[in-house]
């Protein structure tokens, strides 16, 4: 079996190491368009030897943002922007990634540290979430959205297939689509935030449809060489939610459409978590199932913070990539202390040669 410091390849892409850092949102875009922040905080980890490393969730259209310090690629000018980034990541030696989506009825939110609530209707920032069905999440996120039309749910699809093309054009050689945590596609998945009667929604066939059609689209423009990838709420832990055997059949059905790797998540599409098993690596089981009856490659995150913990997950077969927020947040050098704990004979082969060299033999 691998360990964590073997390299892992997907379609033309080898990533040096099993180590990934997930899309963590800045919420420091000013108009959507990335600046200096972001190229410093996805820089360090590049320095810090990950292998793979993921720009935050950028919405696909300004509707799409959480926030209004969300990144965008809706524009060729705010893909532009990425293009720094991309260039020292790849210099560097780390694969650059990025996650596209929409926020759904969640968006049009106050950053964390402001409030981490809805902005009312009258703060002239804000604007009209859009969401399957007319159900407000609820408690910090009051807002009913706007119940879309079929013409919306094209135009959104549309959204995604131009966002991935400009992620193309920029330079970008992993795409992942999000499609957990409650956002836009999530909740046409999740019968707790969808009650459409009509195709798109009812039936498992019917709720999955956004997210088949949306994934099928976005497959037909992304070139088959590089991976595409998904992170999908696979269950809420709640009653009402959409069993785990449905999200699994639902990412079969995606690997034969062409999808290369999944992320599995929570569902967050009710503000009530009680449910959720938190604790250490608790996603690992379910990864593991996924792995096993998907038959596709399959990443791990949550509550992962020790190297030997991350290395037996991957050496164990669970797993066939480790996904870090929390953990590279707290230490950017992360894989290189990895390294070291894990008794790799030369860790400074995991710095590129400026930190590398004053830290050999430390």
């Amino acid at each position: 079996m691998p360990s964590l410091f073997d390299s892992l390849t997907l379609k033309d892409i080898t990533l040096k190491n099993r180590i990934s850092v997930s899309p963590m949102c800045q919420y420091s875009a000013i108009d959507g368009f990335a600046n200096d922040w972001h190229l410093v905080h996805l820089g360090a980890h590049a320095i810090g030897g990950a292998g793979l490393i993921h720009v935050e969730a950028t919405a696909v259209s300004p509707e799409g943002r959480i926030t209004p310090g969300c990144t965008g690629i809706w524009s060729d000018a705010h893909a532009q922007k990425f293009a720094p980034i991309i260039k020292f990541l790849k210099a560097h030696g780390a694969v650059p990634a990025i996650q596209i989506a929409h926020a759904g009825r969640k968006a049009s939110a106050n950053r964390p540290w402001e409030g981490d609530n809805h902005m009312t209707p009258d703060d002239p920032r804000a604007w009209q979430p859009i969401a399957p069905s007319p159900i407000a999440f609820g408690a910090n996120l009051p807002r009913v959205p706007h119940e879309m039309s079929k013409a919306e749910i094209v135009r959104v699809r549309g959204d995604f297939v131009s966002a991935a093309k400009r992620a193309l054009a920029a330079g970008f050689e992993w795409l992942e689509l999000h499609f957990a945590h409650g956002y836009l596609a999530q909740s046409f998945f999740s019968p707790l935030a969808n009650k459409r009667t009509d195709e798109y929604g009812g039936s498992f066939e019917n709720r999955s449809r956004f997210l088949v059609e949306t994934f099928s689209a976005v497959r037909e423009v992304w070139p088959a060489r590089l991976p595409l990838a998904m992170r999908l709420g696979v269950s809420d832990f709640q009653t009402g939610s959409q069993p785990l055997e449905e999200s699994i059949e639902l990412i079969r059905r995606f690997k034969a459409l062409g999808l290369d790797l999944i992320d599995p998540s929570l569902g967050f599409n009710t503000p009530d978590i009680s449910g959720v098993p938190w604790g250490p690596a608790f996603m690992v089981p379910i990864a593991e199932r996924i792995k096993r009856e998907a038959g596709i490659a399959t990443a791990a995150g949550w509550f992962i913070n020790e190297p030997a913990q991350a290395d037996s997950i991957i050496r164990e077969g669970r797993a066939d990539l480790i996904m870090l927020a929390h953990a590279m947040l707290g230490d950017p050098n992360w894989p290189y202390h990895a390294a070291k704990a894990l008794g790799l004979a030369d860790p400074q082969t995991v710095l590129p040669p400026p930190y590398a060299h004053w830290l050999k033999g430390r």
